[in-house]
């Protein structure tokens, strides 16, 4: 079965940071946009390996909104 994950991808001066936030301390970083989420994609990975059944079907239900908010500055 096939899941859907949000993952936000943040670049500051020290490079991309990127972190999934259905999965708590699922976080990576990289030099650029492309290796920050290829290794989180690695690290989702490897979170989902340790949890058990139970606890794999509450992170997999939870649902993340995102919306845009416009702001005039000035």
């Amino acid at each position: 079965m096939n899941y859907k994950l949000s993952i936000v991808v943040e670049e500051d001066d020290s490079g991309f940071f990127a972190y999934c936030p259905e999965l708590k301390g699922c976080m990576s970083q990289g030099n650029s946009h492309d290796e920050a989420l290829d290794s989180l994609k690695e690290a989702i990975d490897l979170y989902l390996e340790t949890l058990s059944e139970d606890e794999l079907k509450l992170v997999l239900s939870r649902e993340i909104h995102t919306s845009y908010y416009n702001v005039k500055v000035g």
